[in-house]
């Protein structure tokens, strides 16, 4: 078997750990930081070091081919997307050495943006004007029947992966993952009655007659961003993304049961822990400097963030493998 690593940037003695253990369990590896998708159809595995959000830009950077995906957590422990940590790295090989695995299934999302295909999306497309707190238009259809017509912050199109992600936060329901749907999910309609909608992932979904005092946007698995002008059409994606599953207890139990305690801990919580959260929860585990460059928080308000998730256990903090010194937060 051929492994493909793709490191987040900046992991030299991690990646020389991950590299000593394939080597060890004797796998033909290549390390790249920034593969093309021709790279990426060479070989049989690809084995993402990094977060959740590593994870993400691999998937859409790979298109439509259909390669499984390991998610290796630079810390120890896991997330959403990540499967093992690194210090199970070795027993994970060899697992995946003697074919004590699982490769699930994952369905994507195929959207276009005013005619123009994007990469698929793991988790969800969102609709939304280019600046915060401002209201949108817009007209859905789906397969061709007017759903409704709506006026508030945004849309959610999600997958069932996707559901426990941003459109969860939004108000929308957890869908197990071989669930064969997809979710609409409103995002602070001025109609009371809007609702989520569930829909068979076989339909088509069309979004036009986009009004907003603002430039609209939709934002891909929260990593790309792109400009539209007149209408949205998504559709389930041909590829489907494939994750490698290590055997063991239920994984799906697992993640639901967290994202229900998350869900119920960020109804207390401020907008700046839940940013801090959101952010850990996509990039994976980060230093206090760090997550105040990403979120833009002043330094004196991450720290206030961290304090409050680390007392309501939903990060831990953990030494940085590369610097002893420093110290990282991740989600538990």
């Amino acid at each position: 078997m051929r492994i493909l690593v793709i490191p987040r940037r900046r992991l030299g003695s991690v990646i020389r750990e991950v590299s000593e253990a394939l080597q060890k369990a004797g796998f033909n590896h290549f390390i790249t930081e920034s593969p093309s998708a021709e790279e990426i159809k060479a070989y049989d595995m690809v084995l993402v070091v990094g977060g959740d959000g590593d994870v993400l830009r691999v998937f859409q950077k790979m298109g439509s081919e259909s390669i499984p995906v390991l998610g290796v957590s630079e810390a120890d422990g896991e997330s959403f997307l990540t499967e093992v940590g690194i210090s199970n790295l070795t027993q994970a090989l060899k697992d995946i050495a003697t074919s004590n695995y699982l490769v699930e299934e994952a369905t994507r999302l195929e959207v276009l943006v005013d005619d123009k295909t994007l990469p698929p999306v793991l988790n969800e497309a969102a609709l939304f004007p280019s600046r915060s707190a401002s209201f949108i238009e817009y007209l859905l259809k789906v397969d061709g029947e007017v759903i409704w017509r709506d006026y508030g912050d945004g849309l959610i199109l999600a997958t069932p992966t996707g559901s426990t992600a941003y459109a969860m936060s939004a108000g929308g329901p957890m869908v197990h993952p071989k669930a064969a749907v997809f979710l609409l999910v409103p995002v602070n309609s001025v109609d009371v009655t809007r609702r989520p909608l569930v829909i068979n992932d076989t339909s088509t979904i069309e979004i036009n007659e986009i009004n907003s005092r603002y430039d609209c946007e939709v934002v891909l698995d929260g990593i790309m961003r792109v400009k539209l002008e007149n209408s949205i059409k998504a559709k389930k994606a041909t590829a489907p993304a494939k994750l490698i599953r290590l055997r063991g207890p239920s994984a799906t139990e697992s993640k639901i049961r967290r994202k229900v305690k998350l869900a119920e801990e960020l109804l207390k919580m401020p907008p700046s822990a839940k940013l801090v959260l959101k952010t850990l929860e996509y990039e994976g585990p980060l230093g206090q400097r760090e997550i105040s460059e990403k979120t833009l928080l002043p330094p004196r308000t991450t720290r206030l963030a961290l304090k409050l998730l680390l007392t309501k256990g939903l990060i831990k903090r953990t030494a940085d493998l590369r610097d002893a010194r420093r110290r990282l937060y991740q989600i538990v």
